[in-house]
């Protein structure tokens, strides 16, 4: 495995533009990074793509800077555009396979799933990794999927491996244990976002993670 594929195995966070937060997607991303984040993904929901692309590109200074990995949830143009390392996709937007190849060489993608269906379908797209959730339910985004649980997690780790599995939902330090001995990355939204401190709060998320893998 690649060195930058090494960095999909460990903390995930997503810098998200949701007005519930006192921080801006710029100001989560640099705490984050300054703390030691493997991988930064921009959510903009709400912002428009010029605004979105200003943070991509502020973002990206961010994580070259701290050598962490930078996505762009949904928009492989504006992922291209801002220099990111990948592209997130959701089950609505652009399947991987029609993302135009030369595209593709530059950008690894990663994929949202929800069921083991669906995680299985994702292996036979070209991606890099697949997100499972939510595992522990979210108030963080909206979704018509409940909590899939921590046993449906173990179990797609194993469905698709060696495929990188990153959980997603309601994960925070105190149940990230049961995320690493599932054998999956994780990524969080609200556990640094809302967080009062959120450089402390990603360093205890990593420290959680790394702990648990350790002792898994």
């Amino acid at each position: 495995m690649s060195p930058t594929r090494e960095r999909l195995a460990g903390l995930h966070v997503l810098a998200d533009d949701d007005p519930r937060w006192q921080r801006d997607p710029v100001e989560q991303a640099r705490a984050a990074c300054d703390a030691g984040a493997d991988v930064i993904q921009l959510r903009a929901k709400h912002a428009t793509d010029q605004v979105a692309l200003a943070w991509a590109r502020s973002i990206r200074s961010e994580t070259r800077d701290a050598g962490a990995l930078f996505f762009v949830n949904d928009r492989f143009d504006l992922a291209l555009s801002a220099g990111a390392d990948g592209v997130h996709l959701g089950q609505e937007d652009v399947p991987p396979g029609r993302i135009p190849d030369a595209v593709r060489r530059q950008l690894l993608v990663g994929r949202s799933t929800h069921s083991e269906e669906q995680a299985l379908a994702a292996c036979d797209e070209p991606v890099d990794y697949v997100a499972f959730g939510p595992v522990f339910g979210t108030a963080s985004k909206q979704s018509p999927w409940g909590a899939r649980g921590v046993e449906a997690l173990a179990a797609v780790v194993r469905r698709v491996a060696p495929r990188r599995v990153v959980a997603i939902g309601g994960i925070d330090a105190a149940n990230m244990r049961f995320v690493a001995d599932a054998g999956a990355a994780a990524a969080v939204i609200s556990a640094v976002a809302g967080a009062a401190d959120m450089g402390d709060a990603t360093r205890a998320l990593r420290h959680a993670l790394g702990h648990s893998a350790e002792s898994a």
